[in-house]
């Protein structure tokens, strides 16, 4: 059974109800996807996947496919059109999937636990005390070390600074994923799920939407 799917986040928004309790949710915008490749335990793979591809708005044109990307979409049978993004989706179990099947929001339920795979927002070069939460220096006194992160090497021995020591640099733009995630809402007919609390990425941001390892088959 496939478990997960791709979606672009579109951004936040509330939902009222009954009693007037306000729910925070993040939208996206979930599929449709096509099954194009399936992995087994039993081939040569050695586990058990899917990969899926995002079936967007506007095709892909054919002079923008690589003979490569062109000849693995071939191996489906020549009925299925290249999409630009592609995602493997583990399994715990055989794929019962077949090639060319599509994979819409229906897939999830009102409730369902889930977690989000996504890239979190690039922030550029950072100092200490945004990347990392560091506490900055006395604001008197003449102190020259506000926002400084201080010292970080070592005294005669090792004489260096280690491996490891948090220091400015590259901030964000990574891989995250989000677990305890709950499905507020699913609305199939336009492929739309709202997910409550906080998703990574900005909007437009590609994610992976899976079920918890609790409620896969």
């Amino acid at each position: 059974m496939i478990n997960g799917i791709i979606g672009r986040k579109l951004g936040m928004t509330q939902l009222f109800s009954e009693d007037g309790t306000v729910t925070p949710v993040t939208v996206i915008k979930a599929g449709p996807c096509v099954v194009v490749q399936k992995k087994s335990a039993t081939g040569r793979d050695g586990y058990n996947a899917v990969q899926l591809g995002l079936v967007e708005e506007k095709p892909v044109k054919l002079k923008r496919v690589t003979k490569p990307m062109r000849g693995h979409f071939e191996k489906t049978g020549g009925g299925l059109p290249p999409t630009r993004i592609l995602r493997e989706i583990r399994l715990n179990g055989e794929p019962e999937a077949e090639i060319g099947e599509q994979v819409k929001a229906d897939l999830f339920n009102d409730g369902d636990s889930i977690e989000v795979v996504g890239k979190s927002k690039g922030r550029g070069f950072a100092g200490t005390i945004k990347r990392h939460n560091f506490s900055r220096g006395p604001m008197t006194h003449g102190s020259m070390n506000i926002r400084r992160p201080g010292s970080i090497g070592q005294s005669a021995s090792p004489s260096r600074v280690l491996k490891g020591t948090k220091s400015s640099g590259h901030m964000g733009d990574d891989r995250v994923t989000v677990r305890g995630l709950t499905v507020a809402k699913v609305d199939a007919e336009n492929n739309l799920i709202m997910i409550r609390g906080a998703v990574p990425g900005p909007n437009g941001g590609l994610v992976v939407v899976k079920k918890s390892e609790r409620q896969r088959g």
